[in-house]
Order: C-alpha cells, then sequence, then structure tokens
C-alpha cells in the first residue's frame, strides 16, 4: 500500500494548497507508527480546515453569466449502503462504490475507459486499492498493482488519480472534502491546474463517502462525473 503514499505526495508537492507537499520514501512509510495493522500512519489521511464552493446554473444561464470554460454534469449519483446481517459486521465500501459509479456512467453515456482523472476518497491507502477497482479502472485484485505499475500517476498512460494529492495529501477537511475533489476537476478540464495539469484533459470522475458502520457497505456514496 505503500507506493500510493508515494504517489500522492509527489502529486501533492505540485499542489500549493495541499496539506503534504514533502515527497517520502516507501521506507518512512512503512516505518511510522502503527495505527491498525498494516496501516502505519503515513497510510492514514490528515484532517485539516478548507473551504470550498460551487456555482450551478442552467445551461441557458451558464451562456449568460459564465467567464470561464463552463463544465458540465454529465452524470451524478447519491446513495446510501445497503445493511447486512448481524454476522457481516465489517463495513466494505466496495460493493457499493460499484453500484453508484455504475449508475453514474450510465447516466453520463460513459465508462470507465473514457475517464481522464479520477479525484477519489483515499482517507486511507487501502481505499485507493479498494476503489480503482470498484470504479471499474482494474479488475478486482488488480489495484495494487495498477498503483505500483505507475499508470496512474501523472504522465501514466492509464486514468490519473488523485493528481491534487488526494486526501492523504491534499488533506481531508471532511465536510468541504467532496466539493475540493470537484474543484480539482475543473480545474483541469479547464486547464488551469498548473504543473499537475493533466494534459488534455475533458472528463473526470469524483467519488466520495460519507460516514461507515459495521453491517453496512458505507453510509453514502457519491460519484459525479464532469466534462467539457
Amino acid at each position: 500500500f505503500a507506493n500510493v503514499v508515494v504517489k500522492s505526495r509527489k502529486h501533492a508537492a505540485l499542489n500549493p494548497i495541499a496539506q503534504y507537499r514533502k515527497q517520502i520514501s516507501v521506507e518512512e512509510i512503512l516505518n511510522s507508527p502503527m495505527i491498525a495493522d498494516p496501516l502505519t500512519r503515513n497510510q492514514c489521511c490528515p484532517v485539516g480546515d478548507a473551504a470550498a464552493a460551487a456555482v450551478l446554473c442552467s445551461e441557458d444561464k451558464v451562456k449568460e453569466l459564465a467567464t470561464k470554460q463552463p463544465v458540465k454534469i454529465l452524470g451524478c449519483i447519491s446513495q446510501s449502503g445497503k445493511y447486512n446481517t448481524p454476522d457481516k459486521l465489517i463495513c466494505d465500501p466496495s460493493e457499493n462504490v460499484a453500484r453508484t459509479s455504475a449508475m453514474a456512467y450510465e447516466m453520463a453515456g460513459l465508462g470507465p475507459e473514457d475517464m481522464d482523472l479520477a479525484e477519489i476518497h483515499d482517507a486511507f491507502t487501502v481505499a485507493e486499492m479498494i476503489v480503482v477497482e470498484a470504479l471499474g479502472f482494474c479488475k478486482k485484485g488488480e489495484g495494487a498493482e495498477l498503483t505500483d505499475s505507475g499508470r496512474t500517476s501523472l504522465g501514466g498512460d492509464s486514468v490519473c488519480v488523485n493528481p491534487s494529492g488526494g486526501l492523504l495529501s491534499r488533506g481531508h477537511p471532511i465536510g468541504a472534502t467532496g466539493l475540493l475533489q470537484t474543484a480539482e476537476l475543473v480545474w483541469h478540464l479547464r486547464g488551469e491546474a498548473g504543473d499537475r495539469q493533466v494534459p488534455d484533459a475533458k472528463v473526470g470522475i469524483i467519488e466520495t463517502m460519507g460516514g461507515a458502520q459495521p453491517a453496512m457497505d458505507g453510509i453514502t456514496c457519491v460519484v459525479a462525473i464532469l466534462g467539457v
């Protein structure tokens, strides 16, 4: 899992609003204090302060108001997790993310292969492994291999995952996190992301979650697809 943090720090080093901008080695990650085996402190996101806002308007109104490239919401789905039987007490968000993203892809008329970048809810390193699989960027069980290959890094040949640095390095301001992910996509789709710009970005996806509870596969999941 440590390579997820290595990637996120490399991306965050290019992001002036990221909380952790110093690059880090696998050894430093693995040698940091253990939080919940196998996750060390550097594999858990920091909590910080931030604010984010978005302006939503109709397609007709945007022609009147827009001073920059408008970004369209191509698909957006929010749903809660399913309740499991009492004997299944482990919270597994993968099913909820897979269901929600499938509906968002259908609404947008697009698929995983059409995404140029993704901002996902990587509160812990293992979350990125789970979510890249659930979003369809690789087969189940291949998330770690995809990250280790470097293909999801800036300059890679797959979807760029968390060019902002993600929750692990940009930070996790809780209530503002989802809109920060949205803002990151908007900056890339407008070509305004500076040194971390994903080249020729036209379509991106956001996955974010809120809450977790034993016997549920995630309380709330939101997946949105934006494009220009």
